[in-house]
């Protein structure tokens, strides 16, 4: 079985549940660092959920064309240095918020969807990681 196909699979399981996996999600993430809270400290976090929804289908595109579509260049300029200045590193601790939460909300999760999530949402976290001092 492909990892694209794995990946399809369980994220349609973690979005049947809802927003309770988008908030276990950044409670998680809000936890994983001093430096990831301060940062959130003002943010809507409703609206940051919406926004992480999005996000997750430009990554995915990213992966399976090689393209940044417009949403995900959105990303890329305003996480940049000049921007919000999302640092790099915090885009891993995200991606390890991100893979404890499948973790917890996919039944199914076993290292193959593990390293699924971790191949497909890779491209677009390296994309945006390298855009940080390019914009």
């Amino acid at each position: 079985m492909s990892f694209e196909i794995l990946f399809d699979g369980s994220y349609e399981r973690v979005r049947r549940h809802g927003d309770a996996f988008f908030e276990a999600f950044y409670q998680r993430f809000l936890a994983s660092s001093p430096l990831v809270r301060q940062k959130f400290h003002n943010t809507d976090l409703v609206e940051q959920r919406r926004m992480l929804k999005k996000s997750f289908y430009s990554l995915v595109v990213f992966y399976a064309s090689g393209s940044a579509d417009g949403v995900l260049e959105r990303i890329a300029r305003t996480h940049s240095a000049r921007g919000y200045n999302i640092t790099p590193p915090l885009y891993d601790y995200w991606l390890e918020s991100l893979v404890a939460t499948v973790r917890q909300f996919d039944a199914e999760c076993d290292d193959d969807v593990e390293l699924s999530w971790r191949l497909v949402l890779s491209a677009g976290i390296t994309y945006l990681k390298f855009k940080y001092s390019r914009y």
